[in-house]
């Protein structure tokens, strides 16, 4: 705790220092989490273990060691025999006072589809964990969440979550809402460790991961590019801000709203590049992740030029690709609109759904504009989740789950056409 609060007292001052102070008026949220270490660990022993999806049929084990360890996975799909192994890298970062552990990363290897592996990290016996990896082919269930924080509402969507029997993970920017102060990204690597070493957990940043301070430190997503290292060089991506994969039959696309998005910019001529290489034949659902919502009716997070600008520059291409679905956070409630397009409604166009729900420190954004008609469907400020199942190339079900009463009650549910099997929408 000595430690935490160090980190905090020097974030403090960094932020007096340049003299950039951000507030907003929300309603009180639960108390904040600290995941401590466990007092039986040793310094090697591994923790805050997530996986994320590499390829058709591996799977990327992360963790971190207080010490050096070895960089090695043992995996098999019966409890305890490990007749596979595979290694890899690991590295640590320093931000202003702190200094990480050992971030392991090691991806094993070809797995099969829709399988239970049990695997163990650095050689330690002590700590012994189990995955499932994804279908190879449809139906397949995702859990979406963003701004999932660490408070009392966090532990209680994660409870949920737990209980969904999803497949995958999909989370929209702002994880850890560690805001510079380094332990807090270990306490959430410990928060979500049950769940994130599971099943695959596939991120894409938001506003504060950022953790960028001109001077002291001027290097922005430090913290976020070393723990959670997703397959971005896989789909030809040059950042880990950004990148795409295929699971099942669904191609999603995880973009940056904090890194360069105009015509000119390395994302841009990626995002350009992978939407003409998607075969919808063996992809029929497209689904794409930003942080900042392009559409948003609360009053909370208006013209910002990360929801703003963006729009302008890659609406076009989703557009035009006919991706299904934009999911974003943000805005600390939930809201889904029709299909749109240029601000109205368009039945060629993607649905947009807010989710940046997840249970952050900073509270609910309880204050609406009058709704667009014809656009904003269905909107309430609670903490939740929501479940897409995709049931086929055709059909699938779209679940939002509120908790505000500590119980998962289905708020919100549509069926959705791939607008692939809709004729009128043909390019």
């Amino acid at each position: 705790m000595a430690e935490m609060k160090g980190q905090v007292l020097v974030f403090v001052l960094a932020i007096a220092f340049i003299g950039c102070v951000v507030s907003y008026d929300r309603p009180p949220a639960r108390k904040n989490i600290s995941i401590l270490q466990p007092k039986q660990f040793s310094s090697t022993s591994p923790q805050q273990v997530h996986i994320s999806a590499v390829g058709p049929d591996k799977m990327r084990i992360s963790w971190i060691t207080q010490s050096s360890a070895p960089s090695v996975v043992e995996y098999g799909t019966s409890a305890g025999a490990y007749t596979e192994s595979a290694t890899g890298t690991s590295s640590s970062y320093r931000y202003l006072v702190y200094k990480s552990g050992q971030i392991h990363h090691v991806v094993i290897g070809p797995l099969d589809p829709n399988t239970a592996y049990y695997y163990r990290c650095s050689s330690d016996s002590t700590r012994q964990f189990s995955l499932k990896t994804p279908p190879a082919h449809l139906p397949i269930k995702f859990t979406v969440v963003g701004d999932l924080g660490q408070t009392g509402w966090t532990n209680s969507t994660l409870q949920h979550i737990e209980q969904s029997n999803y497949d995958m993970l999909l989370l929209p920017g702002d994880l850890a809402y560690a805001d510079s102060v380094q332990p807090l990204w270990d306490s959430f690597g410990r928060l979500v460790e049950p769940l994130a070493s599971q099943r695959p957990w596939m991120v894409t940043q938001g506003n504060h991961e950022v953790e960028k301070i001109p001077i002291i430190h001027p290097t922005p997503f430090t913290a976020y590019n070393a723990r959670w290292r997703m397959p971005f060089e896989e789909s030809d991506s040059t950042s880990n801000l950004y990148y795409s994969f295929d699971v099942a039959g669904v191609h999603i696309i995880m973009l940056g709203s904090y890194t360069d998005f105009d015509p000119d910019s390395d994302q841009f001529k990626w995002l350009q590049g992978d939407l003409g290489n998607i075969d919808r034949g063996k992809t029929p659902w497209i689904v794409a992740l930003i942080h900042a919502p392009w559409y948003n009716t609360n009053t909370d997070h208006q013209g910002e030029p990360e929801s703003d600008l963006m729009k302008q520059h890659m609406e076009v291409l989703l557009y035009k690709a006919r991706v299904d679905i934009v999911f974003a956070g943000h805005v600390h409630a939930y809201e889904r609109f029709t299909r749109v397009y240029n601000g109205q409604a368009d039945n060629c166009g993607p649905i947009h759904i807010t989710i940046g729900d997840g249970g952050n420190r900073e509270g609910l954004a309880k204050r609406y504009m009058d709704p667009i008609a014809g656009i904003s469907v269905f909107r309430e400020a609670s903490f939740g989740h929501g479940q897409l199942e995709v049931v086929n190339a055709t059909d699938a079900v779209w679940t939002w789950h509120r908790n505000d009463d500590d119980v998962s009650v289905v708020s919100d549910t549509v069926w959705l056409r791939s607008l692939s099997s809709n004729p009128a929408c043909k390019s």
